[in-house]
């Protein structure tokens, strides 16, 4: 009997992924370049199960039912391009290729129109959920070639993670790179939601002086809220977390935060599609500067900066600093969709937004409560342009509002930085402020180059330069993108 999917790369993803495969009743080829790998997974995690090894990759398409199925779990970038040149010679038309990485989207789109003119489908599918979620039930982000999709449906629906309805957090997302765009965006909402939760923490740390159980107690109790998530219960876990003297192991981890790139793609894209990402693209800096660690110490003692205490009830402002931090991470997950929404117009991946929520609701880092209420709105207004304007964001946006000023307010007034969560907070002004001073900024570029502008007593798109000096000319250089 030969295999069902063949899985390339055995890391921890991909082993995890094919004992998932295997618990459902899909028979594996595992591969990987060097052969004591296969060994090691065939006699370990793998042994007493009907998972089959592959020592080269004429061996592993040997193995495979057709139309093949081949996922890559590598590395992104040219390592995937090398297994696909490998295998595409060794392949028939209507085989499959599947990269389950974090590749970024525009390669996902090259791969899929090569492959097409060579008869070969390919498939760019993110996988969230890390160790756990791989083995147990990822969230899975397929796009690509939509005449794949029917055959590797069965299995990905099969291993996903289940709502609580027991609906698959997997379904197709869109042609070309849709599913790796998703994954990304859904990596920057990541990005954003890390940095909100610690920047409460470093709130209750250093503003409000407590200790790590008191702050363990807290996001204890800030799961069973609207805050219930992935991400708000194991940071309960890491503070309450010991190390062998006793002490909080939190505090003794270098303060320099890493970062695989999809953050920082996402912000890229949001720039490129004139998306105001702020809250994730201030996640992303917030990366950046911590890893300025030297420099840090120097400017502190430079500086001699110190934060102030945060007088007050501790228990108002710990309500306050969580009606903080829910109203912004709204804001994350809404700028998240407005940039989707954009690249989806662009792209004509049609994407459903509803769908996509409920994808993200079990088995990936972001899974979070409030993902079902995210699914209701666009349920209801598929056409959504703004998540906070469903009537229930809307709701927690303007009952927050008081105490997430009160937060904003200070931790500016004692020094403690919160990049993300006042941005989020700008962000929500300027949004729903029907006249910003970009005027002004129009008239100073036209001042200075010319560059035009449109009056609000005329019809849009007619355009208009003034000599403001007297001294230039009358002669505009070029209109400007809004």
């Amino acid at each position: 009997m030969k295999g069902d999917i063949g899985v390339i790369g055995l890391a921890v993803m991909g082993q995890n992924l094919i004992l998932n495969m295997n618990d459902h009743g899909y028979k594996v080829v595992a591969h990987n370049r060097t052969a004591e790998k296969v060994d090691e997974f065939l006699q370990g995690p793998a042994k007493g199960t009907n998972i089959v090894g592959a020592y080269s990759l004429q061996e592993l398409v040997d193995k495979l039912e057709s139309p093949r199925k081949i996922m890559l779990m590598v590395r992104a970038g040219d390592v995937v391009d090398s297994f696909i040149d490998k295998l595409v010679p060794l392949l028939d038309k209507g085989d499959i290729i599947i990269d389950g990485g974090n590749t970024n989207f525009p390669d996902t789109n090259r791969r899929v129109a090569a492959l097409k003119e060579k008869g070969i489908h390919f498939i760019g599918s993110g996988v969230s959920g890390g160790e756990e979620g791989a083995r147990f039930g990822p969230s899975i982000m397929p796009g690509g070639s939509p005449e794949a999709w029917p055959f590797v449906k069965p299995i990905f629906q099969a291993i996903s993670a289940k709502t609580e309805n027991n609906e698959p957090c997997c379904d197709w997302v869109g042609n070309d790179g849709a599913g790796h765009f998703v994954k990304m965006v859904h990596n920057g909402i990541e990005y954003g939601d890390m940095q909100l939760i610690t920047e409460a923490y470093q709130f209750m740390k250093d503003g409000l002086g407590m200790t790590h159980n008191e702050m363990q107690s807290v996001f204890i109790e800030w799961n069973k809220t609207e805050l219930n998530s992935y991400l708000v219960e194991i940071t309960s876990d890491i503070l309450g977390y010991k190390d062998t003297d006793g002490e909080p192991l939190v505090e003794k981890i270098l303060d320099t935060a890493g970062q695989k790139g999809t953050g920082k793609w996402t912000g890229i894209n949001a720039l490129d599609m004139g998306i105001p990402l702020t809250l994730i693209t201030e996640s992303v800096f917030a990366r950046c500067l911590s890893s300025l660690k030297d420099q840090r110490v120097e400017a502190e003692e430079l500086f001699g900066k110190k934060e102030s205490i945060v007088e007050g009830d501790k228990q108002v402002w710990i309500e306050a600093l969580r009606q903080a931090l829910l109203a912004s991470k709204i804001i994350s997950y809404a700028q998240g969709f407005m940039l989707m929404r954009e690249a989806s117009n662009e792209n004509g991946w049609d994407l459903n937004y509803g769908n996509v929520a409920l994808m993200w609701r079990g088995g990936c880092i972001i899974r979070s409560a409030f993902l079902s209420n995210i699914r209701d709105a666009y349920d209801i207004d598929p056409e959504l342009s703004f998540l906070g304007s469903d009537s229930y964001f809307k709701g927690i946006l303007e009952n927050s509002m008081s105490a997430w000023r009160k937060v904003a307010a200070k931790s500016m007034e004692v020094g403690i930085p919160m990049p993300s969560m006042t941005s989020a907070l700008t962000f929500l002004d300027g949004y729903t402020t029907a006249r910003l001073p970009a005027n002004l900024l129009q008239a100073q570029r036209d001042y200075f180059g010319a560059h035009t502008y449109e009056r609000v007593d005329k019809p849009k798109g007619e355009f208009f330069h003034t000599n403001w000096t007297g001294k230039g000319g009358d002669v505009s250089s070029t209109t400007y993108n809004s």
